[in-house]
C-alpha cells in the first residue's frame, strides 16, 4: 500500500467549524471522522486533517491552497465563499476567516503565461487585480 500524503491544518479549537465551512463550499466533500482533537474531511475527494492544537501556531501565506477554476463563475463562487469574513489580497489570493490562505486562479493562466509574447501583458493585467477576471486576462 502506498503512503498517502495529505495536509494537517492546525487550528485553535476551530477544526470542526472549519471543516464544516469548507465542506459547505466544495462539491463532493464530507467529514469522514472526528473526535475532540482531530477532524478528518475531504474536499473534492482530497483528504485533509484539522487538528485542534491550540494557539501556538498560526497560518501564513507561505502555505496556501490553490483552486484551479475553469470558469469565471467558479472563481466568483470560491472567492466569495472562502473570502467571507477573511481578507482579500492581490492576484487571486485570500485569507479565509480561519486564517488559511487560498489562491483562486483560472486554469487558463498557465497557458497565457507560457506565451512569451502575451505573458508580459497578462502579468501587467493580473497585478492590478484582486480577484482574477478571466476575460481581462484573455484580452491582455
Amino acid at each position: 500500500m502506498a503512503n498517502q500524503i495529505y495536509p494537517c491544518l492546525w487550528f485553535d479549537g476551530q477544526a470542526k467549524a472549519a471543516a464544516e465551512h469548507y465542506c459547505s463550499i466544495f462539491k463532493n466533500s464530507k467529514i469522514s471522522s472526528e473526535n475532540q482533537f482531530v477532524v478528518n474531511f475531504e474536499l473534492n475527494g482530497n483528504k485533509f486533517m484539522g487538528l485542534n492544537g491550540g494557539p501556538m501556531y498560526q497560518f501564513s501565506p507561505a502555505n496556501s491552497y490553490v483552486i484551479e477554476c475553469e470558469t469565471q463563475e467558479e472563481i466568483d463562487h470560491y472567492w466569495q465563499k472562502l473570502g467571507e469574513g477573511g481578507i482579500y489580497n492581490q492576484c487571486g489570493w485570500l485569507d479565509d476567516k480561519f486564517g488559511v490562505s487560498w489562491q483562486i486562479v483560472p486554469r487558463v493562466l498557465g497557458e497565457l503565461m507560457a506565451d512569451p509574447e502575451k505573458s508580459p501583458r497578462v502579468i501587467q493585467a493580473f497585478m492590478q487585480m484582486t480577484k482574477f477576471d478571466i476575460q481581462t486576462l484573455l484580452d491582455a
